[in-house]
């Protein structure tokens, strides 16, 4: 069972950032691939970025690419989404995820929620205008 808890969430204004903070309970956490989904009121949960086990590969959204950078730190069991230039429209609650990598994925894997064994309990963001 790996536990996943989600931190850094905040109210911020437009143009601000924040780092969202990952960290799992596990001591193979270089073998899971990692997703960060934001669910917003009233809307279904929606994949924002992913990244392997190495840290090697990642996919965004496209309409946050340029401005979120998921990362990861294994020796810190730790994956990280650095947001940037935040608009009202990424406000939601947003959720990290875990999978295990057995081998290469494309983003339609990263993107899928049934892909994840493990979820975080989310964190909010807020972004006012």
């Amino acid at each position: 069972q790996v536990q996943l808890i989600e931190s850094g969430g905040g109210l911020v204004q437009a143009g601000d950032s924040l780092r969202l903070a990952c960290a799992a309970s596990t001591r193979s956490f270089s073998n899971y691939f990692m997703g960060w989904f934001h669910q917003a009121p009233g809307k279904e949960r929606e994949f924002v970025g992913g990244i392997s086990a190495s840290g090697s590969t990642t996919y965004y959204l496209d309409s946050v690419k340029g401005r979120f950078t998921i990362s990861r730190d294994n020796a810190k069991n730790t994956v990280y989404l650095q947001m940037n230039s935040l608009e009202p429209e990424d406000t939601a609650v947003y959720y990290c995820g875990a999978g295990t990598q057995r081998t290469f994925y494309t983003k339609s894997t990263y993107s899928t929620e049934s892909a994840y064994a493990y979820w975080g309990q989310g964190t909010q963001v807020t972004v006012s205008s």
